[in-house]
């Protein structure tokens, strides 16, 4: 029997349904629970302390760069000041809890304990044994970390390693497309995929004087119209952005092949349809308002 082919965009379908299971806990209160019993209180420090523990105490430099589209002067409010409350480690194993505890309320027992999701968890991790390591910084510290033993964990785990795979990789591409972090930010926006811009403002830490003078940058290119759409030349760049993703972020994909890329999609869209079912993101998180 012949091997499917895979299409040149499972990849990011499969991301796409992995990440969205992956991205509850961001939103969890599981999360500032327990951050906060650590004395990470700010919503803030609890967002660059789970995402940024994987790589070590750093400080807010190493973090502005990797995640890419937060304002400096916002990060370095939280870091390095947050690792003197709150250990990598510690951080680390609090986001561990968090995550259990998520996954716990948005899928119930019968999921987590099933068959499905033991499979998950082997198809995820088996992708993810593609990833690559180099200029991958998010990528390559969360693959130091080890798997954990219950199979919604590994699942959870194999779909950090994804993400963060992608994401350093989209990051990538966007630097090579010129596109600064709050520009970034706008131009996805204006395709209706990304966050609402009051929800940019509060976590990202941008103005709405800031963000109203990266769209003129971007009007100034031809990116961006008068009433804020994206134009043709815009619509032609951020597909240009993606499909240099795609390709950077081939390997895991083409590593499991196509029928396993396949049937972890279908596992993983269901995961995460039951998950924003119940509640798992705001409502008007989505947006151009």
């Amino acid at each position: 029997m012949t091997p499917a082919v895979l299409d040149a965009r499972a990849g990011r379908r499969c991301h796409n349904a992995l990440n969205t299971l992956h991205s509850t806990h961001y939103f969890s209160p599981d999360l500032g629970r327990e951050l906060g019993a650590l004395g990470v209180t700010d919503p803030r420090a609890v967002n660059f302390a789970a995402r940024a523990a994987a790589l070590g105490p750093v400080g807010a430099g190493a973090v502005t760069a990797a995640f890419y589209n937060y304002r400096h002067d916002l990060v370095a409010r939280y870091v390095p000041a947050v690792w003197e409350t709150v250990t990598p480690e510690q951080a680390l194993a609090a986001r561990g809890r968090a995550v259990d505890a998520t996954m716990r309320r948005l899928l119930g027992e019968e999921i987590l304990t099933s068959p499905e999701m033991s499979e998950a968890a082997g198809l995820a991790l088996r992708a993810a044994e593609g990833c690559t390591r180099g200029a991958r910084p998010l990528y390559s510290a969360h693959a130091d970390l080890p798997v954990p033993d219950a199979p919604h964990l590994a699942y959870w785990h194999a779909a950090t390693l994804l993400r963060e795979h992608r994401g350093d990789g989209h990051v990538a591409a966007l630097a090579a497309a010129g596109l600064d972090g709050l520009e970034a930010l706008v131009t996805h926006t204006a395709t209706g995929k990304g966050m609402a811009p009051k929800w940019i403002f509060n976590t990202r830490g941008w103005s709405r004087q800031e963000w109203d003078a990266a769209t003129d940058r971007l009007r100034g290119r031809g990116l961006i119209d008068g009433a804020g759409e994206l134009t043709g030349a815009g619509v032609a760049l951020r597909d240009d952005i993606e499909r240099e993703t795609d390709r950077l972020d081939a390997a895991p994909y083409a590593h499991l092949g196509a029928d396993g890329v396949a049937r972890l999609t279908e596992l993983a869209t269901a995961f995460a349809r039951t998950a924003v079912g119940a509640g798992a993101f705001p409502g008007d998180l989505l947006g151009k308002a």
